[in-house]
Formats: C-alpha cells, sequence, structure tokens
C-alpha cells in the first residue's frame, strides 16, 4: 500500500499546494518540468537553489497494463487491460507519488519551522551545486564507493603543494 494510493487530487492541483506551502515557509523562484520518466520541482530558498526529482512509473508498466486476478492470495489468471484503464491506474500512481512529494516537503519545511532541525539539515542532499548537479548526486556515489574500498576520497587540493 502507498500513501494516498487512492486520492483524487490532480497532479496540477498537488503542484500548486507544493509552491503554496513552499512560498509560505519563504521560498521563491520556482520552477517544475515533466517528462516520461519523472518529473522536477525547483526552488529557492535560504539562498540555496533546490531540487527534487520524482520519478514517474512507465505507462507500459504490467502494474496498469495486466489486470491480475486472485483468489485467496493466489494468482489466478491475467489479462489486459483495457488502455483507458491502464491509464486511469497510471494516472492514480502519479498522484500519488505527488502527494507523497507534497507530504515530504511540507514535513520538512514542518520540521525546520518548529527548530525540530536545520534547513540545511533537511535539504541538503537536494541542493543544487554550480555544476547542476545535487549533492546527493555528487556525494551518494563517493560515499558508496567509501563504503566499498573502505577508504576515504583524495582531498580536491591533495598533491596541488597546497
Amino acid at each position: 500500500m502507498s500513501y494516498a494510493e487512492n486520492t483524487s487530487v490532480s497532479v496540477e492541483k498537488t503542484r500548486a499546494e507544493i509552491e503554496a506551502t513552499l512560498s509560505r515557509y519563504g521560498a521563491t523562484r520556482f520552477a517544475y518540468m515533466t517528462a516520461d520518466t519523472h518529473a522536477m520541482i525547483g526552488f529557492v530558498a535560504h539562498g540555496k537553489g533546490v531540487r527534487f526529482i520524482l520519478p514517474l512509473p512507465s505507462r507500459d508498466d504490467p502494474r496498469f497494463t495486466v489486470r491480475e486476478f486472485r483468489r485467496m492470495g493466489v494468482l489466478v489468471k491475467k489479462c489486459p487491460r483495457k488502455p483507458e484503464d491502464a491509464y486511469k491506474a497510471w494516472e492514480q500512481a502519479c498522484r500519488s507519488l505527488w502527494r507523497s512529494l507534497f507530504l515530504c516537503t511540507k514535513a520538512k519545511l514542518e520540521a525546520v519551522s518548529a527548530g525540530i532541525t536545520t534547513f540545511e539539515a533537511e535539504f541538503l542532499a537536494h541542493f543544487v551545486l554550480p555544476t547542476g548537479q545535487t549533492v546527493g548526486e555528487r556525494m551518494i556515489p563517493q560515499i558508496e564507493e567509501m563504503r566499498r574500498t573502505n577508504e576515504m576520497p583524495k582531498l580536491l587540493l591533495e598533491g596541488h603543494g597546497l
């Protein structure tokens, strides 16, 4: 079971709610985009650019295009769904994902507002670097490599006489 799996709130309304909530907490310069495989929201807050990438399911995913019939938890048969039913199932999954993104951003902002944590601690992985990458996109592979090799990476200035 996923969060808001039965929501009727449209993606457009959720996106507007995200922007309104971010604005209420002081964010500015909003952006969003969508593509077949993902959506993105971006904003500036506390002088920092922030970007969230929301992976979207493929319309061709069997969970939308195939209907499973089960009896007492056991798969009995599979049948293709009508295209309009497959689209509705895909659209529902997208609405649920957008609601999850809204919940995530709102919870982070509320935790910051309540003094439980800091803006930097909550959004660090999503800060946009001058390269266009987020801190998470840059650091997660390095952290995984450190865990794999059990070695710290060389400092950026190491070997330059500094």
